[in-house]
């Protein structure tokens, strides 16, 4: 039997081919759990709710009224909402000087509000089924614990998520609620290939990983899966599928460029 036989859930950002959410998705479904997938491409969730004989709602974070129409379709169709996953996120990368307005409203929408809006419409549905409550995960990243250069506005959303995730968890634990984030680094996935092909980049980070490797986005499902689980008795935690690199800290921009740099130099000559 799975470990999520007879759960349901909900997983918002599983819309691209080969995401965390998408893989999440599919793990969750071989574990045994009913998964609605959400996002904002109706072709790509139609066809993984087909393929993981599930279901799929269309969903924008930023828009409450989006948020709250999914948190109910969900429990309309599977009668409860055992879990309920964020895997949301945008990497701008642009410095303090650089960011506009636009960029600010956008990513502030995106990372805390719609954060805000998640929780809150998933809180409601599952205040309604204590003390048996459910459990809330929201992606979050390793960068808000070790920084990295030009990233001001995505680490400081991302860190207020946290602090919301916290708050569930202290003022809902008493209805069975619990929340926890999920904080990966820089990953090996299908979304991150293109970064792979720069020389030398990996290089300047792999250092940073005591276990070795770069973190992928199995390593990141497999730990919500778990935060999952009756058996995971937390709450209000930070959780670090990175192989340690929150220990080392992320390179700076000096260290990628220097590693970049000698790739480009060893290629050249």
């Amino acid at each position: 039997m799975g470990q999520l036989q007879c759960k349901t859930a909900v997983i918002l950002g599983a819309a691209s081919e080969g995401n965390m959410g998408q893989t999440i998705a599919r793990l969750f479904a071989r574990e045994g759990a009913k998964v609605m997938v959400a996002g904002r491409k109706e072709g790509p969730l139609a066809a993984l709710a087909a393929e993981i004989a599930g279901e799929y709602a269309l969903c924008d974070i930023s828009k409450k009224a989006d948020v709250n129409a999914m948190a109910d379709k969900a429990a309309a169709t599977f009668g409860r909402v055992d879990i309920a996953i964020n895997t949301t996120g945008w990497g701008l990368l642009a410095s303090m000087e650089e960011i506009t307005d636009e960029q600010l409203d956008q990513i502030v929408d995106l990372q805390f509000k719609g954060v805000h809006h998640f929780l809150q419409a998933f809180v409601r549905v599952m205040s309604a089924q204590a003390p048996t409550g459910g459990s809330l995960i929201s992606l979050s990243s390793a960068t808000t614990k070790a920084i990295i250069t030009n990233h001001a506005a995505y680490i400081g959303t991302k860190r207020g998520s946290e602090a919301l995730i916290e708050c569930v968890a202290n003022d809902y634990g008493h209805l069975g609620i619990k929340a926890n984030t999920v904080s990966p680094a820089f990953t090996d996935s299908p979304m991150t290939h293109e970064s792979f092909q720069v020389p030398g980049l990996t290089d300047a980070f792999l250092p940073r990983y005591p276990l070795g490797r770069l973190n992928t986005v199995d390593d990141v499902a497999h730990a919500c899966l778990w935060l999952s689980t009756d058996q995971a008795y937390v709450t209000g935690a930070n959780i670090q599928p990175n192989g340690g690199l929150i220990m080392r800290g992320n390179p700076q921009a000096h260290d990628v460029a220097a590693a970049v740099g000698a790739a480009m130099a060893k290629l050249q000559g």
